[in-house]
């Protein structure tokens, strides 16, 4: 298989702080091949001893046989050691090199991909590259070892024994050598639908409460059992011609062995060979046959490992995201947009013709009826789309020409759907990083999260994805999040959607409450409390502005934004 440069980052992985466990287990395993010789050559002379009826080389032998044996024991016990160490340390640093090139990624790379595929390159795949590239690696290395030593050892015997030997096992090794590539399409293949596998039972756990509240137990069974029924037959298929590669392995290691058996007993008959030899050569033919055997299959779960990794080096390639001019973290000037469109497919716009300016400093509420633009303007500002049409400037630069990393220290996003470890308050503010105490509780107060710390302990674990945690508090350690990051831009799409109403005032006037920071506001609440104290309201309809001003003046005008409000507020 031909490596690019990408592919060969991830193979060094297995190897990085590691070479001191693969070279040890290597010599290993090559003394350990070497053993099986030392047994042959034993047993051989040990037959000569016993033919020749000879006690007191006999009682040597004996001696010999312990001092081997205990030294095979010693090797066996550290081959163990270092082989389980080599490939626990390779296969860690590899899924360290694979999420670390997966969080280069920037929002707008990930949004096009399915997690899916990287949770399935993380799981089955890794444990795939873990068995059928570290071990066999190895247990390649031991059988070549074996295969080589023990033809040596043959020919040392007798040439001719040797020579049939070699000749027997040529043409099964190249046939089975051989079908090791469609090995390692079957391998992909059983990648591809692991994947598949994987994100639709994703969707099914997501949607569980929806299934249940429907009454579609029997619907979700049947998409399962068609993912799963499909994930059978290409496992079934890669299962098969795994077992077709041993099959015939096994069947050319019996040729061989009866062959030699037959051309030993005619040589032992005329003479040319003792009994000995006749049992040397016999267990040396096993450790012919058992690379035969297994070797094929070996090189071809290798292969097929190999192919695996490619993909995931291919994967972490593509949508990488591109470098540009760093954003200040402080807005100065403003955002922009000018004659803004855009689309998630071709022909279908979403946004058409946007044009708008925000302040710093200022707070936009951005109000529509569902499927009016409001939540991709916002994703648009995130940098999570950069094919759009006319203009989208931050301090007069184009957001499509500038650095990703840099637009997320300017802007923090609280959504309807607040992501939160499994892990302590603190820590879910923080996001794990080093901070001033009094700055994380600052943050804290400033967010309305104060009171949750003083009665719960800001030790107290969220629970997963924050199930310990009510809407609100949820909510507010999100807020508090984008204050301690110090971002100067605040976007809350839907951040009081699943809230009650006074939960969501609540959340509202802490956003409300953050002076000095820009903040855009997109909302379906339209409680004229809460949208007069907005500098601005935006009004979006069919992916157009349609009308932007202050609560009073919008009502005053009675047009869209009035029609809204009185079909909310009665």
């Amino acid at each position: 298989m031909k490596k690019n440069a990408a592919t060969s980052a991830y193979l060094a992985a297995f190897y990085e702080k590691n070479r001191l466990c693969c070279f040890s287990a290597a010599l290993l395993y090559i003394l350990d091949a070497l053993s099986m010789l030392v047994i042959s050559w034993l047993l051989g002379v040990v037959l000569d001893a016993i033919s020749a009826a000879d006690s007191g080389e006999l009682l040597h032998l004996v001696w010999v046989s312990a001092v081997i044996l205990a030294a095979m024991l010693a090797v066996g016990l550290l081959l163990q050691l270092t082989k389980n160490r080599f490939v626990c340390t390779g296969i860690c640093s590899y899924r360290s090199l694979v999420f670390t090139r997966l969080t280069r990624k920037n929002i707008s790379a990930f949004a096009r991909e399915s997690t899916s595929s990287y949770l399935s390159a993380l799981t089955n795949d890794a444990n795939s590259i873990e068995t059928d590239y570290l071990e066999k690696s190895l247990g390649i290395l031991r059988f070549g070892v074996m295969f080589v030593s023990s033809l040596a050892m043959m020919f040392w015997y007798h040439w001719k024994l040797a020579l049939f030997a070699v000749l027997l096992s040529l043409l099964p090794m190249v046939v089975s050598l051989s079908m090791g590539g469609e090995m390692a399409r079957r391998d992909r293949a059983l990648s591809d639908q692991n994947g598949e596998f994987v994100a639709r039972v994703k969707d099914i756990l997501s949607g569980f409460a929806v299934i249940k509240s429907f009454r579609a137990e029997e619907q979700s069974k049947e998409l399962f059992e068609k993912a799963n029924v499909e994930l059978r037959r290409v496992k079934f298929r890669r299962r098969m011609w795994a077992g077709l590669l041993s099959t015939i392995g096994q069947f050319c290691g019996s040729i061989v062995q009866i062959g030699v058996f037959f051309l030993c007993g005619f040589y032992a008959i005329k003479g040319e060979i003792t009994a000995g030899t006749v049992v040397v050569f016999v267990n040396l033919c096993n450790f012919v046959i058992a690379p035969i055997q297994y070797l094929p299959e070996y090189w071809g779960a290798r292969k097929a490992a190999l192919g695996l990794v490619k993909k995931m080096a291919e994967l972490n390639r593509q949508n990488l995201g591109h470098s540009g001019k760093r954003v200040d973290p402080e807005l100065k000037e403003g955002i922009a947009f000018q004659n803004l469109g855009f689309g998630y497919e071709p022909d279908k716009p979403v946004l058409k013709d946007v044009s708008l300016c925000l302040e710093p400093g200022k707070a936009y509420a951005v109000v529509g009826a569902s499927g009016s633009g409001k939540s991709t303007l916002l994703r648009l500002l995130m940098g999570a789309y950069d094919q759009y049409e006319g203009s989208l400037t931050i301090d007069g630069q184009e957001l499509r020409e500038s650095d990703p990393d840099s637009l997320y220290d300017l802007m923090s996003l609280v959504g309807q759907e607040v992501f939160i470890f499994d892990n302590t308050i603190r820590d879910n503010i923080t996001m794990f990083g080093s901070f001033p105490p009094e700055k994380v509780d600052e943050a804290a107060r400033q967010a309305g999260l104060d009171r949750v710390m003083r009665d719960r302990g800001e030790d107290y674990r969220c629970g997963e994805n924050g199930v310990n945690l009510s809407g609100g508090e949820r909510q507010r350690i999100a807020i508090a999040r984008a204050l301690l990051r110090g971002s100067t831009v605040l976007l809350a799409d839907e951040a009081t959607a699943a809230l009650d109403a006074e939960t969501a005032k609540t959340v509202t006037d802490s956003i409300l409450n953050l002076n000095g920071l820009t903040r855009v506001v997109v909302t379906h609440r339209l409680e004229p409390s809460a949208l007069s104290r907005y500098d601005q309201i935006i009004v979006m309809k069919n992916g157009r502005i349609c009308e932007q001003g202050g609560y009073r003046e919008l009502m005053e005008a009675k047009n869209q934004f009035y029609a809204l409000s009185m079909l909310a507020n009665g």
